[in-house]
């Protein structure tokens, strides 16, 4: 017992204490919520130890893009040079490198990487003599250059590889790369290579590889590695390839007496040479500045769409992660009605849900960083070797990149919980203490919303179409994706109420959807979001391949090879060509490829080609911009109905032929082919436009392109015959008397072989060889239609989306199990049979894959239609007429998205125990 502080009945004379002014009101506020947020991380830090099988499974969704960004950033930051990293990989144990870039003064940067001159033409030859000559007495040059083509024989096929040409006797020369084997080539006949060309061309040490024309052999004395190219390169002496004029890439690395200083570059560079230093040369100059600027600009729209694709990754992964928190909500409700009794307002309810989003996020993000940066740094020698084909500098991670993931990570936990802790909030205490579920309501202002953010978005979407912006499109797709999001817990309570003349499994599974929505909807939408993207990509990408063959205008007829030396001397003849494609395509159907050119006592170059009647003509140039209202004529005109490919109205090449060849480049049958052959041997001239086509005649244009100008241009009219039906490229046929008539010369400029089916590449290089000895060719074959194949790419956007239509399949129905412990204790109990939970999981399966997967595919098509039509209005007006956009259905993509769902199915009821739980239930 306390003791009284005065005796009864006095008056307590004592001396007032004076009152202690409370603390500021903002300053208790913050002491709240700091302790109220405190006590939120304790609780979920513990729920996270208590759930450990959800707490994985969003860890596992949240750190596995973090994971695969923070290696692609660190990969990126290491393969990302400094300037002094640069500088010394291009310096080696030089002092400087000079390059002679002009014959007037050039304006550099400090470190020699970018330059400009605004007068002068290029630098003439220089020797070592004269650049030494610049530096002062006591200098050293050794000269490099780095891009050389070089033609070798290899094993299967000629390759044409990087060749440099240094003196790796030189120690200025030789701390440029790194020495794997061997020693450097000390005569012209003498190489050193990379260990990708020793892999390529089946080489080792001693032994000789060729040129392609057999020409020259090289001994291989040194395997090198060049750091900044990994691939296959060779390095020549410098007596092998010996320089006969001015090479613009050609660099000389120094090694002076003294330092570079400013005075020594702005010497140099009043002279046209660019330095390139160990250290920066002082600020550039605000002409430099200037210069640099323009062009370096930065590319906002691209910004923004990579800002927008992130987020929508950042959605995929929140709609995959809410369903795990949803259900925690609910598995946890007694808990948040006991802290609502306890005291707890609607704010501190919020922040126990929000505080699982936080540490699952940090934990998530911690666990994807380890994992990604410790993958960058172990794949290191892959990602060099395969990848960027360059060694790195060192090992660093971005370590803004990795804070920006980090946060992003964070970020999407909260927002994955943030819509289960407004539901929490929101709860009926009672019914919470009492274990039972409240009944979801499908209010309707989210209908509305989801409406309008659906149209909005298309709206969005098609005008972005317009403009060409892909930052616009994408954030129409993200305003539809996201309507769809508000609209999908309507669209289940639906199905639930039509779900009625369901047998028992499919009804529950619908049923069990429609009140758990907070769970089932996240997952419906993360499916959807993932379809729809990969559908509508796809569909644009079919239709941009169509629009691609269809205005691909093919060479020669489909299969047809096209023979062209490469030197004009050493060709093979007609037989020995014959005999190659007998012998290795099978067929013996080859003839001169003729072309015609200026005749004797002509100095320039002539142009032949046909000339359209002027009533056929039309009067508008292809090129040239025009009015809205004479475009409208043109596209109106008959004469100008041609395609926006043949934008500069055509190139008709002009040949000699007496019908041997008609066929093989034109394609045309044996009717045809007798009678234009009859026209070329009566001296006249063949087309493939019927247009240039007039009472039997011509018309044939010849003018000299450098002739003097006084000279005249000569129109004649002969008689001509114009293919109906010709494949390939237009041509102008002539005969051998109509190129004298016109005092024209032919030569032969290869051979045309006519195949049933386009020669693969290894027949091609078995062709070639074969001819080797007769000179170096190149081929041309036409396979048809341009080298475009989307099936691969078609599939892997499906694999995609049907990799995450599975995996959110499988995490909603592994929550909805965990959740129905209880319903299915229930059926245990009144008899019902073991595979009805089996049976029960592929429909809960069923209606999230199956219902995502149909949202996602009319959204999907949806939105490529609006694109496509979008794009087609645009260019509505133009003229020539370009090709519309056509609207092609992506088969392959959808037919694996149709198959996901099943498969989903297939993959629940094969994890899924038949017998059925039985519990004692106490209450």
């Amino acid at each position: 017992m306390r003791r009284p502080t005065r005796a009864p009945g006095r008056a307590d004379t004592a001396t007032p204490r004076p009152v202690t002014p409370s603390a500021p009101v903002g300053r208790r506020r913050f002491a709240e919520l700091t302790g109220s947020w405190r006590a939120a991380l304790r609780i979920a830090r513990r729920e996270s130890r208590r759930s450990r099988g959800r707490t994985l499974l969003v860890l596992a969704m949240i750190a596995m893009p973090v994971a695969a960004l923070a290696f692609l950033a660190a990969s990126y930051d290491m393969a990302e040079l400094t300037p002094q990293e640069r500088i010394d990989r291009r310096l080696g144990v030089a002092d400087a490198q000079l390059q002679w870039i002009a014959d007037a003064p050039v304006a550099q940067d400090e470190w020699g990487e970018g330059w400009y001159t605004s007068d002068g033409g290029p630098s003439s030859k220089v020797t070592a003599a004269q650049v030494t000559a610049l530096l002062g007495p006591g200098s050293r040059v050794t000269e490099v250059r780095p891009r050389v083509p070089l033609t070798l024989r290899g094993p299967d096929r000629d390759e044409v590889v990087n060749a440099q040409v240094l003196d790796l006797t030189d120690p200025l020369a030789r701390g440029l790369v790194r020495f794997r084997a061997g020693r450097a080539p000390r005569q012209p006949g003498e190489v050193a290579v990379s260990p990708a060309a020793l892999r390529r061309f089946d080489l080792r040490l001693g032994r000789a590889v060729a040129t392609a024309d057999g020409s020259r052999a090289y001994t291989v004395v040194g395997v090198v590695e060049f750091p900044d190219d990994l691939g296959p390169v060779v390095a020549l002496h410098p007596g092998a390839v010996p320089a006969t004029g001015p090479q613009p890439d050609s660099v000389w690395l120094a090694d002076l007496p003294g330092t570079v200083d400013a005075a020594l570059v702005s010497r140099l560079n009043n002279l046209g040479v660019v330095v390139a230093a160990r250290h920066p040369i002082g600020p550039a100059t605000a002409a430099n500045r200037t210069w640099l600027g323009s062009i370096r600009p930065s590319d906002a729209n691209d910004l923004s769409t990579g800002v927008l694709i992130a987020g929508l990754g950042l959605l995929e992964v929140v709609l995959l992660v809410g369903p795990a928190f949803a259900v925690g909500v609910r598995r946890r409700r007694r808990d948040l009605a006991l802290v609502a009794v306890a005291g707890g307002d609607a704010g501190q309810l919020r922040r126990v849900v929000l505080a699982d989003g936080v540490v699952l996020g940090v934990l998530g993000a911690a666990a994807g960083l380890l994992v990604g940066v410790g993958a960058a740094f172990a794949g290191r020698p892959l990602m060099e070797q395969y990848v960027f084909s360059a060694r790195f500098g060192g090992y660093r991670c971005w370590p803004t990149a990795l804070v920006l993931l980090a946060g992003v990570a964070v970020l999407a936990g909260v927002l994955a919980a943030l819509a289960p802790a407004w539901t929490a909030a929101r709860q009926d205490v009672s019914a919470g203490l009492a274990g039972r579920r409240t009944p979801a309501q499908s209010r309707g202002r989210w209908l509305a919303l989801g409406v309008t953010l659906v149209a909005g978005g298309a709206g969005l979407a098609a005008f972005g179409a317009t403009r060409t912006s892909p930052a616009v499109i994408l954030t129409g797709l993200i305003l539809g994706e996201l309507g769809l999001v508000c609209c999908t817990p309507t669209l289940l309570g639906a199905l639930a109420r039509l779900g009625r003349v369901l047998p028992l499994a499919p009804r529950i599974a619908l049923r069990d959807a429609s009140r758990n929505r907070s769970a089932a909807a996240p997952a419906i939408c993360a499916v959807m979001a993932a379809v729809a993207s990969s559908v509508a990509l796809g569909g644009y990408l079919a239709s941009d391949g169509a629009r691609d063959a269809r205005a691909y205008q093919p060479a020669l007829p489909t299969g047809h090879v096209l023979v062209n030396p490469m030197r004009s001397a050493g060709q093979p003849t007609l037989a020995q060509v014959t005999d190659a494609a007998r012998s290795q395509f099978g067929v013996d159907a080859v003839a001169l490829v003729q072309s015609a050119s200026c005749g004797a006592g002509r100095t320039g170059y002539c142009d032949i080609a046909p000339v359209l009647p002027l009533t056929r003509a039309c009067p508008w140039q292809p090129g040239v911009e025009l009015p809205a209202a004479q475009r409208q004529q043109a596209r109106a005109d008959p004469r100008c109905q041609f395609r926006e490919t043949n934008y500069f109205g055509g190139y008709v090449e002009p040949g000699v032929d007496d019908g041997t060849a008609l066929p093989l480049l034109t394609g045309v049958d044996p009717a045809t082919t007798a009678a234009a052959t009859a026209v070329l041997r009566a001296g006249g001239v063949v087309v493939t436009d019927p247009r240039y086509l007039h009472d039997g005649l011509v018309t044939v244009r010849v003018s000299e392109v450098e002739a003097s100008p006084n000279r005249p241009i000569t129109d004649h009219d002969l008689p001509g015959y114009a293919l109906p039906r010709a494949t390939g490229q237009p041509r102008l046929l002539l005969s051998t008397a109509a190129a004298r008539q016109l005092d024209l010369s032919w030569s032969t400029t290869g051979w045309v072989i006519g195949t049933t089916t386009p020669p693969d590449e290894e027949q091609q290089a078995r062709f070639a060889a074969a001819l080797r000895p007769f000179g170096t060719l190149s081929l041309s074959v036409e396979n048809g239609g341009p080298p475009r194949d989307l099936s691969p790419l078609l599939l892997l956007l499906a694999a995609a989306a049907g990799l995450i239509t599975v995996g959110a399949a499988g995490i909603a129905t592994a929550l909805a199990a965990a959740e129905g412990r209880a319903e299915l204790t229930t059926l245990a109990a009144v008899g019902a049979a073991p595979g009805v939970r089996r049976l029960l999981a592929i429909c809960q399966a069923g209606v999230i894959a199956g219902l995502g997967s149909v949202l996602g595919i009319v959204a999907g098509l949806g939105t490529a239609a609006i694109v496509l039509v979008s794009v087609n209005r645009q260019y509505a007006g133009d003229w020539p007429v370009p090709d519309p956009y056509p609207f092609l259905v992506p088969w392959p993509a959808l037919g694996v998205l149709v198959l996901v769902p099943v498969v989903a199915m297939f993959g629940a009821g094969l994890f899924t125990r038949a017998r059925l739980p039985i519990e004692r239930r106490l209450d």
